[in-house]
């Protein structure tokens, strides 16, 4: 339906603007978009016209008529469309020798389908907005026009959609973290190469803390590794060739090629490696908060969400087959224990499992190993109790793969972190251990990160709490504030208590009212405002105003200090 709602807005805007190219207009969750190549810049206030003219397809019962074509035939069909032609030369060029069009009316689409019987089985639409694209996500390639619209069965789901998306809106992290100063990007430095504002420092730091502290109670022990490698490295693990698309170009040292670290395993089984390991030592867990580099295409980076340089809350457990299912299931636990901690409502898992189109190009070849390691994935799944859903295709080159999804309060889902059991590296680096009869055998490896990256968990965070952290986390954690000029002597002792207390506090003196300062401590999400007067000053006390509330009335220093170590200590 969403499809077909694609190609009756690509026919609109041929009506309503001839001349304009087509690019390509797929299915995207909740919704879909097309890609244009427009003579003259498209603005907002244009999509209401646009929708006019969708409207009145819409009503017409248009058939969705499919045929398929020779790609000459297709190339002669697609003569004056660029964009369609450069994708049926790559078709040609995979050995395609015929392709399927959509025809909807006057207007052909290059399409592999499927749609809906006619136009009038669209359901109610809108479009969204409309922004710039590189063409196949590259921008070395051409920026189009991208229009996005969303469409459902009845009038009721679309209502209810849109309003979720005004509300998602208000908690966009990229507009709250300007507004509250986390982070920043820069052209000089490049794109997704987030730059950390001492504000969003804070919230990494502690974030960092509390999974050290967590990891270290688990078991954990910490490692730090380099952030270039030698391309033998990438070789053993297989990373190269499977992975090489999305690491950045080699550096040539010596002679020798060196990569940006893309991803931490490969290090660790080297650490793992340093000495002969004895069944007594496993499990062995070696945990890093690791910085790695991706080359992310242009099109696809967004925020914190999608960045080329991250670092990651990861960490590989080497484990005896036997036990590996148990050491899974702990491992779900601290997933659990995080995200039950920060109000999150649950999690599932995305099954990354193998496609069978693509078994020689994108994945290893020994058919057992992979069928072992699905099956001890399934069985921990189950014995977890962790709802899971299979994804044909999200596989890695090593084996199944788990992308842990997780809900924001408004229902928003995000794929936060990852957990694999894996059997391939072990037997690519001969990782082995001495077991208790003296003799070698491999281990398993279980890679997790249950707060995925810094950047991502970040960005969640931000949207789950719309900016309002719990205090633990709040980059400012309280503001006092003074009445008038004569209470700043006080305000700035009772400032300094605080910090002393390592309480993140600032002092606002502006010469501005009371109320207006408030608002401004509201805008910043600081949790707690001490408002100290003439009458708190004569009896030693604040008054307490907590973010989002009235007054909580006047405490001594001491009971409101109880009372915030607390909810600190306990991560409330």
């Amino acid at each position: 339906m969403r499809h077909s709602c694609a190609h009756i807005l690509a026919a609109a805007v041929l009506q309503l603007y001839p001349g304009t190219k087509l690019g390509i207009g797929p299915t995207i969750e909740n919704g879909f978009y097309y890609d244009f190549d427009f003579k003259k810049p498209l603005s907002e206030e244009e999509l209401g016209k646009i929708t006019i003219v969708m409207n009145k397809l819409a009503k017409e019962k248009i058939p969705f008529i499919r045929e398929e074509t020779s790609i000459p035939e297709a190339k002669k069909l697609f003569a004056k469309e660029p964009y369609k032609l450069e994708l049926i030369s790559d078709l040609a060029k995979e050995g395609v020798k015929k392709v399927s069009i959509y025809k909807t009316g006057n207007f052909v689409d290059l399409c592999a389908g499927p749609h809906a019987k006619d136009t009038s089985e669209i359901g109610p639409f809108k479009l969204l907005s409309i922004a710039g694209a590189y063409w196949r996500g590259s921008e070395k390639n051409k920026m189009l026009t991208r229009i996005y619209g969303t469409c459902f069965n009845t009038q009721k789901e679309l209502s209810q959609y849109l309003t979720n998306l005004e509300e998602a809106k208000k908690r966009d992290h990229r507009q709250l973290g300007k507004d509250l100063a986390l982070f920043t990007f820069s052209d000089e430095v490049g794109q997704g190469l987030p730059l950390w504002l001492p504000n969003g420092t804070i919230l990494r730091e502690e974030l960092e803390k509390w999974a050290k502290e967590t990891e270290k109670k688990w078991g954990y022990q910490r490692v730090v590794t380099p952030h270039i490698t030698r391309e033998k490295l990438y070789k053993i693990s297989g990373h190269l060739p499977y992975f090489a698309e999305e690491m950045y170009s080699p550096i040539k040292i010596e002679g020798e090629n060196y990569y940006l670290k893309p991803m931490n395993c490969p290090h660790h089984h080297m650490i793992f490696k340093a000495k002969t390991r004895s069944y007594r030592d496993l499990p062995l867990r070696l945990a890093e908060y690791g910085q790695v580099y991706r080359f992310e295409r242009s099109g696809t980076l967004h925020g914190l969400f999608r960045t080329r340089g991250f670092c990651q809350n990861d960490a590989h457990l080497y484990v005896q087959e036997e036990k590996v299912v148990d050491e899974f299931v702990e491992v779900l636990k601290m997933h659990q224990y995080y995200y039950q901690k920060l109000g999150i409502k649950g999690f599932k898992i995305k099954l990354g499992l193998r496609d069978p189109k693509d078994l020689k190009k994108k994945y290893h070849g020994d058919e057992a190993m992979w069928q072992k390691a699905e099956t001890m994935t399934r069985e921990g799944l189950k014995r977890a109790k962790v709802p899971f859903t299979e994804d044909i295709g999200g596989a890695v080159h090593y084996g199944p793969k788990g992308d842990v999804i997780i809900e924001s309060v408004i229902g928003k889902e995000y794929a936060i972190g990852t957990i694999q059991i894996d059997l391939y590296m072990p037997k690519q680096f001969d990782l082995t251990y001495i077991d208790k009869n003296g003799k070698e055998k491999q281990v398993v490896v279980i890679h997790r990160a249950p707060l995925g990256s810094h950047e991502r968990f970040i960005g969640f965070l931000i949207e789950h709490f719309v900016g309002a952290f719990p205090v633990w986390l709040a980059p400012v954690q309280v503001v006092v504030i003074p009445i008038t000029d004569r209470q700043n002597q006080y305000g700035e002792k009772i400032t300094r208590q605080l910090k002393e207390q390592d309480i993140r506090t600032e002092f606002d003196d502006r010469n501005e009212t009371t109320s207006a300062k408030i608002r401004d401590a509201e805008l910043q999400k600081i949790p707690y405002m001490l408002i100290v007067g003439e009458r708190e000053e004569k009896v030693k006390k604040v008054a307490v105003r907590s973010r989002g509330q009235k007054d909580l009335g006047q405490i001594s220093l001491d009971k409101f200090l109880d009372k915030i170590k607390t909810e600190i200590e306990n991560r409330q």
